[in-house]
């Protein structure tokens, strides 16, 4: 049993129908949170919600295309991880929204949905990593820290009662 996964998704593509579709299939695939936004003027008035990982079609149909959102969503300091879901089968376009920060740039086919899942599990994985390694250098600096008092102490009683 596939243990349901909370971070926010946000899915950003402007063909109604198959926006749809990947919502549903993130829900299938238990990714309970997920948002859908069919431009990217939407996507980008809710960057405040801070988003874990937008799924981002290239092209939209209010003239802006993915790097615009991308852009505007790091200018704003968002740490939000992009996965483009784009029918632009040019490499020219994939290399461009790797450059700008995009974790990885997929061409909508029949395999496409499936990897799209694999990589936000691996944007997670990497995630819990990342928080884990952090918890774990805080734990040391506190653990030397409570030493470093405690010899500080133990140094200032044996000069004082000497």
């Amino acid at each position: 049993m596939q243990k349901e996964n909370n971070s926010l998704i946000i899915v950003v593509e402007d063909n109604r129908v198959y926006n749809k579709l990947i919502s549903s299939y993130l829900k299938s695939n238990k990714f309970t949170n997920v948002m859908s936004f069919y431009s990217g003027e939407e996507v980008i008035n809710n960057l405040y919600r801070n988003p874990d990982i937008i799924i981002q079609d290239f092209l939209l149909d209010d003239g802006m295309n993915g790097i615009d959102v991308l852009k505007k969503a790091k200018e704003l300091g968002n740490d939000v991880e992009f996965i483009f879901l784009s029918g632009q089968d040019n490499i020219d376009i994939a290399i461009n929204t790797m450059k700008y920060g995009a974790y990885d740039y997929i061409v909508k086919d029949q395999m496409a949905l499936k990897k799209m899942v694999n990589k936000i599990n691996k944007i997670q994985s990497v995630n819990k990593l990342v928080k884990s390694n952090k918890r774990y250098k805080n734990g040391a600096v506190i653990f030397f820290s409570i030493l470093a008092v405690v010899v500080l102490i133990v140094l200032l009683i044996v000069f004082l009662f000497q």
